[in-house]
């Protein structure tokens, strides 16, 4: 599913936090956002799925509008996106963070586990078969009955991308998946990133690491002060002059 960014605008003040921000997420592409800190990379993620309101602009999923769109209804549509800092239920175990992330389950309301314990039952064997699937594939099988607040800063990042994975989501937002992250884990999550891409799921992706994320999308966007100063394949951008000098310090 497509996501297009119009003219977004965001002030705090007299500071334009992002400004005159337009660019596209085509469906089931890999989008890089880097810049350095400050720049209004993460007002606009969470502008884009509506943990923030924007002072002009549109942003659009598959075509529709998301104006006063709340930030769980664009994650029903598929629309979600993942924090710089994990956010797990440290107290649950890695099973159960997944489980948690499920929505509209059945058995979250009274009615149905008194009047359709069936129906609860059978989504709760389906949610299981799920969720074993997502620990298979993100290689936490062997830590799935771990508290979450225990694992490393690469696993946390894997349970993050498995909980958007089990709303259903079709494009997702990863706020610095490499950060705190050692090279070996980095290399896992690209990989999964990659094989989740090549079943049709779009990612929009802000990272640091600028090797890693060179070589995992194939367009980078660049802000720096609020606006968009730069976008194509990502060797292109990183060459440019501007970038290498003015926003990101200059690169050996």
């Amino acid at each position: 599913m497509s996501l297009d960014v119009r003219h977004l605008v965001k002030s705090y003040g007299a500071v334009r936090v992002t400004d005159d921000v337009t660019f596209s997420v085509p469906a089931g592409d890999l989008v890089g956002l880097i810049g350095p800190n400050g720049a209004g990379k993460s007002t606009l993620f969470s502008i884009v799925t509506g943990f923030l309101d924007a002072d002009a602009g549109e942003v659009s999923f598959d075509g529709r509008p998301l104006h006063r769109v709340s930030a769980s209804e664009r994650a029903r549509r598929g629309l979600v996106r993942t924090f710089q800092v994990p956010r797990e239920f440290s107290h649950l175990s890695v099973r159960e963070n997944l489980m948690a992330a499920a929505p509209a389950q059945a058995g979250e309301t009274l009615s149905s586990l008194f009047l359709a314990p069936g129906r609860v039952r059978r989504e709760e064997a389906a949610l299981r078969e799920k969720v074993d699937g997502l620990l298979g594939f993100l290689n936490l099988a062997r830590v799935a009955e771990v508290s979450a607040g225990q694992l490393s800063g690469g696993q946390k990042k894997l349970v993050e991308l498995g909980r958007a994975l089990m709303t259903g989501a079709r494009t997702i937002l990863l706020d610095e998946p490499f950060a705190g992250v050692n090279p070996v884990l980095i290399e896992e999550i690209s990989e999964r990133v990659r094989e989740l891409n090549a079943q049709g799921i779009g990612f929009l992706v802000i990272e640091h690491d600028l090797g890693a994320l060179s070589r995992l999308v194939t367009t980078l966007h660049v802000m720096d002060r609020g606006r968009l100063i730069a976008s194509g394949p990502p060797a292109k951008v990183l060459a440019d002059p501007l970038v290498r000098e003015a926003y990101l310090g200059g690169l050996s």
